[in-house]
C-alpha cells in the first residue's frame, strides 16, 4: 500500500489526512505539525515574532477576527458547522473548534506527529520508470531528534499566511512611527488616540482599519484602487491613494497629499515558503509565483507531490477538500496527468494569457470567480460529485455587499432552503428579497461614489471604454 505524507496540520493537512483514511488502498497517513496543536493560523498566538522555542511564529491570527465567508459557504463539504451556529460570519474561535470537531470525529489526531518540524524534503529518483519516493527528514523539536521518513507521495500543507510581505515605500527607514506588519497585529488597543496607516484594502485591511477605528484618534486606509471603496465608512476613516514615500512623522500619498502618522500597519499579504524543499525538488517561488505547478496544484516535474491550498481569495476549505481528493485520484491511478512536456505547455500558456492579460507573476494564484469553474474541472476529472449550485451565487452575493458595504456585511445570515436549492439571506432575523436589495445598494452606492468622486469616475469609465473598443478593433 502507498504511503502519503502530509506537512502541516491546519485545514489543508486535516482535510488531507481524513481522505486518506477514507481512501482504500492507502496506508494511514504521517503528519508533520511544527507546533504542539493542529489549526493553522486560526489558532491565536499571543507571541509575535519567534515562539518560546525561537520558531518564527506561524499564526496571523488577531483577537477580534471574524471570518468573512458565512459557516454555509466556508464549511468542508462533508463536515457542516453545527446546526446550532446562531451567526453566519463567526468569531475564529468558533472555527478552531470546528476544525478540532472535524478532527476527532475523523480520528484524525494519531497520525499528527506534534512537535516535529519538517527540516528536508528530496525526490529519491528510481532507476526504473516510474514516479519517486520521498525522502522526508523531521526534526523532533523536545529532544532534537532527526528522523528519516520515505513516502510515496506528499502533500504540502503548510500554509501562505505566516511569512509577511512588505510594500517598499521610499524613505520607510526615516520614519520615525511604530512600524508592523498584520501578521503581528493582535488587538487595536496600543493604537487607541494616535493616528494610523494601514497599508492595503484587502480583506485584512479593511477589517483591522475598521476595527481600529473604534479607538484611534484617525486610520487613514491606503490603497491602489482607482477610485474610494462605495461603502459608508466611520468618519475619522479616510481613504488615501497609494503611498509613494514616507518622511519622519508621516507620509506623502501618489496624489500629492501628506498626511502625519505615530504608527503604520502593512496589510499587504504574504509570501508563498517552503525553506524544507531541497535543491532537487526544484521548485521555484519568485513574485509569489510557485513553479510548475499543474492546476496550481499537481508538481509537473514528480506529480507525487502536490500544494494544498495555494490559490487565493478563495472559498478555502471546499476548495482544498476537491484538491485533495482530485490529488488522491492521481496516486490511486484514477486520473492520469499529462506528461511533463505537455504539463509545461499548459502553464505556460496560461502564463502568456496571464501576461496578455496585462496581470503581473503575483497574481498567477489569486482566483476570485474563476475558482467555481477549477473545483467543477477538478470534480469532473476525478469522478467527484459536483459542487453545489449555491457557491458561486452566495459567494457573489457576499462579495458584492463586502465592498458596497463593508462596516456592515457581516450582520447578514445565511441559510439554505432545505432542499438545498435556495439561498435564504436575512438581516436581525428578517428575510430579505437580495435581488431587490441588493440593486438598491450597488445604485445608491454608485451614485455616492459619482456625486464624491466625479471626475475619477469619469476618466475610468473612459479607459475601460477606449480598452474595449481598443479590444474590438484588436489595437493596443
Amino acid at each position: 500500500m502507498a504511503r502519503v505524507g502530509i506537512i502541516g496540520a491546519g485545514p489543508s493537512g486535516l482535510c488531507a489526512a481524513h481522505h486518506i483514511l477514507n481512501t482504500p488502498g492507502l496506508e494511514p497517513p504521517v503528519v508533520w505539525e511544527r507546533t504542539g496543536q493542529l489549526g493553522g493560523t486560526w489558532r491565536l498566538s499571543e507571541q509575535i515574532g519567534r515562539d518560546s522555542r525561537g520558531l518564527p511564529v506561524h499564526s496571523s491570527m488577531y483577537h477580534g477576527l471574524r471570518t468573512d465567508l458565512p459557516t454555509v459557504l466556508m464549511a468542508f463539504p462533508d463536515y457542516p458547522f453545527p446546526e446550532d451556529t446562531e451567526e453566519s460570519f463567526v468569531h475564529h474561535t468558533v472555527v478552531l473548534k470546528y476544525l478540532e470537531d472535524y478532527a476527532r470525529h475523523y480520528q484524525l489526531l494519531p497520525h499528527i506527529k506534534f512537535g516535529h518540524e519538517v527540516e528536508s524534503v528530496c525526490p529519491v529518483v528510481k532507476q526504473e520508470e516510474g514516479p519517486p519516493t520521498w525522502r522526508v527528514t523531521s526534526r523532533d523539536l523536545q529532544s532534537g531528534t532527526l528522523t528519516t521518513t520515505t513516502c510515496d507521495a506528499l502533500l504540502v500543507c503548510n500554509g501562505h499566511f505566516s511569512e509577511p510581505n512588505f510594500t517598499k515605500i521610499e524613505g520607510l527607514e526615516k520614519y520615525e512611527g511604530e512600524k508592523l506588519h498584520s501578521h503581528d497585529y493582535r488587538h487595536p488597543h496600543p493604537f487607541t488616540g494616535v493616528s494610523v496607516l494601514v497599508v492595503g484594502a484587502g480583506a485584512s485591511g479593511l477589517d483591522i482599519a475598521l476595527e481600529l477605528s473604534s479607538v484611534a484618534s484617525q486610520v487613514l486606509l491606503s490603497h491602489n484602487y482607482p477610485v474610494q471603496l462605495p461603502s459608508d465608512f466611520p468618519p475619522n476613516l479616510h481613504q488615501m491613494s497609494r503611498v509613494s514615500r514616507a518622511t519622519q512623522h508621516g507620509f506623502t500619498f501618489s496624489d500629492g497629499t501628506h498626511a502625519e502618522a505615530q504608527a503604520v500597519i502593512f496589510c499587504t499579504g504574504y509570501k508563498y515558503s517552503f525553506p524544507f524543499l531541497s535543491q532537487e525538488c526544484e521548485v521555484s517561488v519568485k513574485d509569489n509565483h510557485i513553479r510548475p505547478l499543474y492546476k496550481h496544484l499537481i508538481y509537473a516535474k514528480f506529480p507525487s507531490l502536490g500544494f494544498i491550498g495555494i490559490p487565493q481569495r478563495i472559498v478555502v476549505f471546499p476548495l482544498v477538500d476537491y484538491q485533495v481528493r482530485y490529488f488522491l485520484a492521481i496516486v490511486m491511478g484514477k486520473v492520469c496527468v499529462p506528461s511533463y512536456d505537455n504539463m509545461m505547455a499548459i502553464i505556460e500558456e496560461e502564463e502568456r494569457e496571464m501576461k496578455a492579460a496585462g496581470e503581473p507573476d503575483k497574481y498567477y494564484h489569486i482566483f476570485g470567480p474563476k475558482q467555481f469553474q477549477y473545483m467543477e474541472g477538478l470534480a469532473q476529472e476525478a469522478g467527484l460529485k459536483k459542487p453545489p449550485g449555491f457557491y458561486e451565487k452566495l459567494f457573489t452575493i457576499v462579495i458584492v455587499r463586502l465592498f458596497f458595504s463593508f462596516p456592515i456585511f457581516k450582520t447578514y445570515n445565511y441559510s439554505l432552503t432545505p432542499d438545498g436549492s435556495s439561498i435564504v439571506e436575512a438581516r436581525h432575523r428578517v428575510s430579505i428579497n437580495t435581488t431587490r436589495d441588493l440593486t438598491l445598494l450597488v445604485v445608491r452606492q454608485l451614485v455616492c461614489l459619482l456625486w464624491r468622486d466625479f471626475r475619477r469616475v469619469v476618466w475610468l469609465l473612459g479607459s475601460i471604454m477606449v480598452k474595449k473598443i481598443g479590444n474590438i478593433f484588436k489595437f493596443g
